[in-house]
């Protein structure tokens, strides 16, 4: 587990972001089993009150269920799963235009030059 933590946005955020990430990518799946939360403290050197406001909410977002007394799992929902990856797509872009609607160029330009940066990180990871 490799979390890169900035500043700019809570540790608890940081670490939630992973996860999606993880099940946006298919390394964790509908059941897998996560760490507990001091485990997770422990391995990421974060304090445990931090990890439990994660899960905390990730289960609030349904991301994850634990049943009592049992390791907390990735949930089985797959309408949940399948919005985890389009959320991350849609903050993507939400940043990128902001960055690019301050030296407005135009969207045709915007588009091109998407498309071209595109195909060629395509060519460079064949």
């Amino acid at each position: 587990m490799n979390i890169q933590f900035n500043t700019r946005e809570p540790v608890y955020a940081q670490v939630i972001r992973y996860f999606k990430e993880q099940i946006a990518t298919g390394k964790l799946v509908a059941g897998q089993e996560i760490p507990s939360r001091r485990e997770l403290g422990a391995t990421l050197k974060i304090n445990p009150n931090t990890a439990q406001r994660a899960y905390k909410e990730m289960e609030d977002q349904l991301l994850i269920h634990t049943e009592r007394n049992k390791p907390s799992r990735i949930t089985y929902d797959q309408d949940v799963l399948d919005s985890v990856r389009d959320e991350l797509i849609q903050e993507s872009i939400d940043t990128f235009l902001q960055a690019i609607r301050t030296i407005q160029v135009p969207l045709d330009e915007v588009i091109a030059m998407i498309q071209a940066s595109y195909k060629e990180g395509e060519t460079e990871h064949d």
